[in-house]
């Protein structure tokens, strides 16, 4: 979209300066056909929307542009390649046009991906009986006057969100256990398997 200022100073070197259209489209960088436009009409605003972008060189190659991109993405993040490997490995397989063009492709291809996959979530349900979640938290509390750090221990059934809470002074093996044996009593009875979060990892244990 032209500004009006650029409007402004391309009828100003035409009309005042006498500038031929040739010497203003080399100045301000704007085609012949523009700068036509602006001269024969009185409009302070013009805005250009290209609907096609014509892609003479990528067009052929955009299938295999896309399978580097999937294979790539289906990499660990440390094997991943750069943008600028993969156009290495276009050009060698015989692809003669820019760098730009296939970067503005892979940013669209990855756009897309992300859509997608984001419109395919899936909830997670769970069945009776079928699966419990366990977790530990850090919270404060007040005994005899003074503030203190207890661990908490948290086991939730998935299905019901029904949870079980229990505060101990550590968080240790054996506080484990007897959270779960808690939890099982409490509940009158255990899962079929159980699910255990963390920062580190997310683990299921049947």
């Amino acid at each position: 979209m032209l500004v009006v200022e650029t409007i402004a100073r391309i009828r100003r070197a035409y009309f005042v300066q006498g500038k031929p259209i040739k010497a203003i489209c080399r100045e301000l960088r704007v085609s012949r056909n523009t700068v036509r436009k602006i001269l024969r009409s009185g409009a302070t605003a013009f805005e250009y929307e290209r609907r096609v972008q014509p892609q003479p060189k990528l067009g052929p190659w955009r299938g295999e542009l896309e399978k580097l991109l999937a294979t790539n993405a289906a990499r660990p993040a440390r094997e991943r390649l750069t943008l600028m490997r993969l156009f290495e490995e276009l050009r060698g397989l015989g692809y003669a046009g820019g760098y730009d063009a296939v970067r503005r492709h892979a940013v669209r291809w990855r756009r897309q991906q992300s859509a997608m996959t984001a419109t395919a979530f899936v909830p997670l349900s769970f069945a009776p009986g079928e699966a419990y979640q366990f977790d530990w938290s850090h919270e404060f509390v007040v005994i005899g006057g003074a503030t203190t750090i207890v661990k908490v221990a948290h086991l939730r059934l998935c299905h019901s969100r029904m949870p079980f809470v229990r505060a101990y002074p550590r968080e240790t093996q054996e506080m484990v256990f007897d959270a779960h044996d808690r939890a099982f009593a409490f509940f009158k009875g255990a899962c079929t398997r159980g699910i255990y979060d963390s920062e580190a990892e997310k683990r299921s244990v049947r």
